[in-house]
């Protein structure tokens, strides 16, 4: 158990550093993308690492893909994570380009 809180708060754009963003009292997690229309291609998603094992990784990409929905957009998953989340949960596979 780590002394590290799981914030409640937001997924957040970044789009000048082409990343959404996700503070937590052990620094930012982040999931690197680039956007070509109404793609998001998600390549990388890195986590404190004080964070690891501890379910923010799945924290971070719902709150990624909850957020590619609200913008009506469709994800392409190159991030190893982010594919295995989305192939382990059918409610965000309609959001597969």
């Amino acid at each position: 158990m780590s002394d590290h809180e799981i914030t409640d708060s937001p997924v957040r754009d970044n789009p000048e550093r082409q990343r959404l963003d996700l503070d937590t009292s052990a620094g930012l997690a982040v999931a690197e993308n680039r956007r070509d229309g109404v793609t998001l291609d998600i390549f990388h998603t890195e986590l404190p690492p004080a964070l690891r094992g501890q379910g923010m990784g799945d924290r971070l990409v719902r709150g990624v893909l909850d957020e590619v929905r609200r913008r009506n957009l469709k994800v392409v998953p190159r991030c190893w994570f982010v594919r295995g989340f989305v192939e382990s949960h059918a409610e965000y596979r309609d959001l597969i380009a």
